[in-house]
């Protein structure tokens, strides 16, 4: 993981870190010891290590079973997001793109999977039509799966 360290002159006790773009960023009190930076940086890697576990999924390979167990047109590319905050997901019906939130890396694989059909099928309905909805839950756990990221959703991620 690449990391960037900020030293601010206005930070006083505090401790920041965002993950932006395959990033991790981590501001840090400019009279921080040496010791304390490596302990801090150390720490802000193993909490968004475990955010971000996207290694664990093959999305190519997911996305590949997923469209041909539910008849869904396999996507041109899928790869994690870290710039989506507001969306689980997006598919793009002109590229065939899909990228996936990777605040989606650590959760169960069936959520995953959910998520993944989800966008697939808006490869075939761009909207969120009866149509599409039909499509999607050719997916077994698909209303379970929208509870949970409900759930998910209401805790803040």
């Amino acid at each position: 993981m690449e990391v960037e360290v900020t030293r601010s002159e206005r930070r006083k006790k505090t401790v920041q870190a965002r993950f932006i773009d395959g990033v991790l960023q981590v501001a840090i009190p400019a009279l921080m010891t040496v010791d304390e930076e490596a302990h801090w940086v150390g720490e802000m890697e193993r909490r968004f290590g475990a955010r971000f576990d996207g290694d664990r999924v093959d999305l190519n390979e997911r996305a590949a079973r997923l469209a041909s167990r539910h008849r869904l047109p396999v996507p041109e590319t899928i790869e994690w997001s870290t710039r989506q905050r507001a969306r689980w997901g997006s598919a793009s019906i002109a590229s065939g793109k899909i990228r996936i939130s990777a605040r989606l890396a650590s959760f169960p694989l069936w959520v995953v999977d959910y998520v993944i059909v989800h966008e697939l099928a808006h490869l075939v309905e761009g909207n969120h039509s009866p149509a599409f909805w039909k499509l999607v839950d050719r997916y077994p756990l698909a209303e379970r799966a929208r509870g949970y990221l409900i759930a998910r959703s209401e805790t803040g991620g």
